[in-house]
């Protein structure tokens, strides 16, 4: 009869030839010298049985025999590791018994209807069967439909020409059970593409020769050309067709299985998961003191200590919750915080359960981990609900810190982002979380520290809240106002409606009241960045010549940013000034000091970083606020990696100055507020008061404060792939980042200059290691990159004339940058194969062309100060 599927003749016996081949290498690497492995046998296949009913339902007897494991590259027979060993040796007596039992198919219509094997097989030797038996699957017409194979169900399409067949399964369709995640921002992470084709040749309506290959490729999206691949070949081909044993009568299939053997059972043909044991690894507290070295607050710089980072993680990411706590309470106090740092990292429930546990909020003596804790926390690269809802518990109990209680809240602003960003805006924690930190802001008590929930807001970033941030933006006082304005800054432009530009546009132009410089410059930047209309553009354009000198002159300097950098804004910018020409040149000609520039620090072809640095001055050229943003986008996203302010205010009285009109009241104050991977930071307080300014200008040590230190978890990837030859693989991508940014303020009266340092320190390490685990033997490959810099801006400003001299220096040290790629085969015995290559680089240092303008004032300061000084009182 006619048949939709493959058909077998009765009383044959089919012998093929089978290999199923793995090759593991760098994204474009030929596959000559890949690791890997080829396995190889014979299949005997023959029909048992033939449904009397419908002759498109057989029942297959499939048998792999004369299996052969050996390297998949062609390399000297000493460079390979199953050299000197019997097949037996390299499978175990156990296992290759095991894989030579017949398995039992059920095709219908071509399809595996049922799979039966023997219920107390090991896992692996079950998955290569599956992988064999799903070679057997074909139909025989063209068409689309979801098919269960050994990767789970996929969506398969044939394509039929006469006796040929092709076979495409979507891979990324399939629906199985697979543990893994990705890093929290698109271009920290990894992209991955993967690919599965199989073509079948006929003879005689049976299979004649099948051809299967798999390809997975995983790139980092920063620089596409670090990456790995796995290609998986399986080929089956027909040898002959001999006599065979005869048919089993029977009506039902069951009844012919069991008359075949009694102890088969239906199995599912979806692979199951399964790892083999690490015997050699080492234990938590191993592993710690043989990286413990590298741990130290000094060592924090170099790549070594993030490489050791990362494999710590690795480890913890196993460990139980007691052994966790066993390594944390071994501990002193100058390596722990990078401990902890690490343990947070982690984020699995065995890691957060040891951190809660050790770590009492009651004890305001461990607050510098308490800290690092919580920054580890908003960074996380895939925050559970759990985490938040355990800090908005620590939140409602006692801390005996106050800055850490702020630090809780600023931090879970940063969680409700991240988990709204992932679709768990409607988890019970987060409505929670978010109900109670509007809820202080829309009724505060009066001693309700309004700040940290605004910070909080500013990492939150949720659309709801805007109001609350306009309200607050134009109706408080200055550092509340100027705080809820950065926080609208950082919000999307799509979000910020026609209500929030009228606002910035009342604050900006004081329509009702008198506002201060820092916050009207930040309303003109909101209004300028998100899309202005042709009257915004001109009325601020028409303010310039109204303002007072120093804020004239930094919005003058904004605007032309906009032109040089070819921001979104420029074509209106552009037209408006076409037609005001009448009325510029007064306006066009201010002199003062504060500025705004951006500029590129790297143009990839995969990632664009930037960075932009403004500053505005008081009128008797006291710092009011620098601002350095460094920014990296691809084509789709964005990620602000820092932003470090320095504001100041009220310091006009140590130079006897007189302070600009609106900020006669404003309290002596100088800080530091940063944002980090697009987390804001629990700003930092150089001094605030007149007092605290004294007592710290007379014992002027200049010495800079830290504001972030610590080791961070930016690019967390980890796939687990079942391919359909049998072995699983795992792709996992680790990238870290040592960081220490510090910065200050000295003032020296007596050359009458002030001077703000920002110093940033960074080390980062990235290891990629995608590793097929077919119990017998593992097959991978790592490759890793490395860099360490430094960055460092410095600004010096004398005052002792009009306008004063301000020079700027943006300067990054010279680069070493590292990568590496190693090939590696293993046996369980613990004999190795490894080929490593790669290359180290040094990239030249480079002092950033801050504008014209600047350098030219930098030729005079630094001229100034060689002659004598005695002219300068």
């Amino acid at each position: 009869g006619h048949t939709t599927g493959p058909s077998l003749n009765n009383d044959k016996l089919y012998k093929f030839d089978y290999s199923a081949e793995v090759y593991v290498d760098s994204v474009k690497a030929s596959l000559q010298k890949s690791a890997g492995y080829r396995f190889s046998s014979g299949v005997d296949v023959n029909l048992l049985w033939r449904n009397p009913e419908n002759d498109d339902d057989q029942l297959v007897k499939i048998t792999i025999r004369d299996v052969q494991v050996e390297t998949v590259s062609e390399r000297p027979a000493d460079k390979s590791i199953f050299k000197g060993k019997s097949t037996e040796k390299i499978i175990g007596k156990e296992y290759l018994q095991a894989l030579q039992r017949p398995i039992v198919v059920e095709l219908a219509r071509g399809k595996v209807r049922n799979f039966y094997s023997y219920e107390n097989e090991p896992v692996f030797t079950q998955n290569i069967k599956r992988g064999l038996a799903s070679l057997f699957q074909l139909q025989l017409h063209s068409g689309s439909a979801p098919e269960v194979d050994i990767s789970g169900k996929c969506d398969t399409t044939y394509n039929v020409r006469q006796d040929q067949v092709t076979k495409i399964k979507a891979l990324d369709s399939c629906e199985t059970e697979r543990r893994g995640f990705t890093s929290h921002n698109p271009i920290l992470d990894v992209s991955s593409k993967s690919t599965s084709a199989t073509t079948y040749v006929l003879e005689d309506s049976f299979i004649k020769s099948a051809k299967a290959e798999e390809n997975y490729v995983f790139v980092l999206n920063a620089r596409r050309k670090t990456g790995a691949k796995i290609v998986s070949k399986q080929r089956l081909e027909l040898k002959s067709v001999q006599a065979g044993p005869g048919l089993i009568a029977g009506k039902q299939v069951a009844g012919v299985v069991k008359t075949l053997d009694s102890s088969y059972v239906a199995v599912s043909l979806v692979a199951e998961p399964v790892k083999s044991e690490c015997k050699k690894c080492p234990s938590l507290s191993e592993l710690w003191k043989s990286i413990r070295e590298h741990m130290y607050p000094e060592k924090l710089s170099n790549a070594e200590a993030v490489r050791s980072f990362l494999s710590f993680i690795k480890n913890i990411r196993k460990a139980t919750k007691e052994e966790i706590l066993q390594i944390l309470r071994s501990e002193n106090k100058e390596v722990l915080p990078q401990m902890m740092d690490a343990i947070t990292s982690a984020q699995t429930p065995a890691s957060l359960e040891a951190v809660l546990e050790f770590l009492d909020f009651k004890d305001a003596s461990t607050s510098i981990l308490q800290e690092r804790f919580l920054y580890a926390c908003g960074f996380a690269s895939h925050p559970s609900e759990m985490l938040l809802k355990s800090l908005t518990d620590k939140f409602k109990g006692d801390i005996a810190n106050e800055e850490i209680r702020e630090t809780v809240v600023i931090v879970m602003g940063a969680l409700i982002r991240k988990l709204c960003e992932r679709d768990g805006c409607k988890l019970p924690a987060v409505l929670e979380a978010k109900r109670m930190i509007l809820n202080r802001l829309e009724k505060p008590k009066k001693d309700d520290n309004v700040k940290m929930y605004l910070l909080a807001l500013k990492n939150a970033l949720l659309p709801e809240a805007i109001p609350l941030l306009l309200k607050y933006a134009e109706s408080e006082e200055g550092p509340i106002s100027n705080l809820a304005a950065t926080a609208l800054q950082r919000y999307n432009p799509s979000f910020l409606t026609k209500e929030v530009k009228e606002t910035m546009n009342r604050i900006y132009h004081q329509t009702r009241r008198v506002h201060e410089k820092t916050v009207r410059t930040t309303a003109a930047s909101i209004i300028l960045n998100s899309n202005p209309s042709y009257m915004e553009v001109k009325n601020i354009l028409l303010s310039i010549g109204e303002l007072p000198l120093e804020m004239s002159k930094y919005m003058l300097a904004m605007i032309q940013d906009i032109l040089h950098f070819e921001m979104p804004s420029s074509k209106t910018v552009r037209q408006v000034l076409k037609d005001m020409r009448a009325h510029n040149y007064d306006r066009f000609s201010k002199t003062g000091s504060s500025s705004a520039y951006s500029g590129y620090i790297i143009r990839g072809p995969d990632v664009t970083s930037t960075y932009s640095l403004d500053i505005l001055y008081s009128g008797s050229g006291i710092l009011r606020r620098s601002n350095l943003n460094i920014n990296i986008f691809d084509r789709k996203h964005e990620l602000q990696a820092s932003q470090v302010v320095i504001e100041a205010q009220g310091l006009e009285s140590i130079i006897a100055a007189t302070p600009d009109e609106g900020e006669e009241n404003l309290d002596s104050f100088a800080g530091m507020s940063a944002i980090l991977f697009d987390v804001q930071i629990r700003p930092v307080t150089f001094f605030q008061g007149y007092g605290d300014l004294m007592s710290k200008m007379l014992s002027a040590t200049g010495d800079s404060m830290n504001v972030v230190k610590g080791l961070i978890l930016l690019t967390d990837y980890l796939q687990e792939i079942q391919l359909q030859s049998g072995p699983s693989a795992s792709v996992e991508f680790l990238g870290g980042l040592a960081i220490d940014i510090s910065g200050g303020m000295e003032f020296s009266l007596w050359y009458r200059e002030s001077k703000t340092n920002v110093k940033n320190r960074v080390a980062t390490f990235l290891s990629g290691n995608i590793e097929v685990d077919s119990f017998f033997v593992k097959s991978g490959v790592e490759t890793t990159l490395e860099v360490e810099t430094a960055l460092d801006f410095i600004s010096t400003v004398q005052f002792s004339q009009y306008p004063f001299l301000v020079c700027m220096q943006m300067d990054r040290v010279g680069t070493p940058l590292r990568h590496y790629v190693t090939k590696y085969e293993s046996l369980p015995s613990g004999r190795r194969y490894t080929a490593r290559a790669g290359k180290a680089a040094l990239l030249a240092g480079n002092e950033y062309p801050l504008h014209q303008e600047n350098s030219n004032m930098c030729n005079q300061v630094f001229g100034a100060k060689s002659e004598s000084s005695s002219n300068w009182f």
